[in-house]
């Protein structure tokens, strides 16, 4: 199967080429970890780094529940999904034993979480807490989005060519 991608489109308010570039790196991720088995979405870069596609998937999803959660929607978030004070690096530091289709379901679960919270929102709307101190809006939150996704997703290139020579995408 096939995740589908489809490519945000050449003209569009703002806040639909937001959403539709933020969508569309969010299928890239997917792509990336398409057709793969449990021990090569767990096999890790290069030592020292503990970074593998499922580490990512596991990541961006809690980058998805704090933004959009978190931030825009005010929640109190004492421990993440996967990482806590013990281990702040939790979600690339347990796939080891991590269950993919879990880590999956958990990050399309987020997704569906961030969605309903922006859905309807001006992109000028602030979140109901603060980040480091300062209020950060709705379009803040997207533009960064898209800037986290499209560097891991660079990571998942490298990572994805390493587990079995495929690149593009």
């Amino acid at each position: 199967m096939t995740t589908p991608r489809i490519d945000p489109p050449m003209a569009a308010d703002e806040t639909a080429m937001l959403s539709a570039w933020l969508d569309f790196h969010r299928a890239t991720l997917a792509l990336k970890c398409e057709g793969l088995t449990a021990d090569q979405l767990r096999l890790r870069s290069v030592p020292p780094s503990t970074l593998s596609l499922l580490g990512l998937v596991r990541h961006m999803a809690e980058v998805e529940q704090h933004w959009f959660v978190g931030i825009l929607g005010g929640d109190e978030l004492t421990q993440g999904i996967y990482w806590s004070e013990e281990d702040p690096d939790g979600d690339f530091n347990g796939v080891d034993t991590a269950d993919p289709a879990e880590a999956f379901a958990t990050w399309q679960e987020q997704i569906e979480l961030a969605r309903a919270a922006a859905a309807g929102l001006p992109l000028e709307t602030v979140g109901k807490r603060q980040r480091r101190g300062e209020d950060v809006t709705l379009r803040w939150i997207l533009v960064h989005m898209i800037e986290e996704y499209a560097r891991h997703n660079g990571h998942a290139d490298l990572l994805r060519e390493l587990v079995d020579g495929t690149t593009g995408e």
